[in-house]
């Protein structure tokens, strides 16, 4: 231990950027833990689809025409951060969220549950996902 003090005295810089590294990584795990405690597979949103659930695309218009999971309604994340009007009414429903990759759906289901959302999901690995177990995509 002595050893330890010494060293830690002759190399402050060292042992605090190490400290700090350590803080940093935990940070890091820690949010990535959270953001992944709603998200789904996209086996699990289509069980949650056949049971009734919302299907919200938060990409721009231009990339829902592209190419979007059937009967998913277009919300921008603009309009999910700026209060969610559009989908005031299905409060009490389950909302599936999603766009490219997942990111952006993360942050947009945050704000859901801010405005009283109870069961607001992310699809893990948005629309890449989807598209990688083959399932399919409408356009227009």
């Amino acid at each position: 231990m002595q050893q330890f003090l010494t060293y830690a005295s002759t190399h402050m810089i060292l042992v605090a950027a190490t400290a700090m590294m350590v803080v940093l990584v935990l940070v890091h795990e820690f949010r990535a833990r959270a953001a992944s405690l709603g998200a789904l597979s996209p086996s699990e949103v289509v069980r949650l689809m056949n049971g009734g659930a919302l299907l919200v695309d938060v990409r721009g218009s231009e990339a829902f025409a592209a190419g979007h999971i059937a009967n998913a309604r277009s919300v921008p994340g603009a309009t999910i951060a700026s209060g969610a009007a559009p989908l005031e009414r299905f409060k009490e429903k389950q909302v599936i969220v999603y766009c490219d990759t997942g990111q952006t759906a993360g942050i947009a289901v945050r704000h859901l549950g801010r405005l009283g959302f109870k069961q607001a999901f992310n699809l893990r690995g948005g629309l890449a996902a989807w598209r990688a177990e083959n399932l399919p995509v409408e356009k227009g």
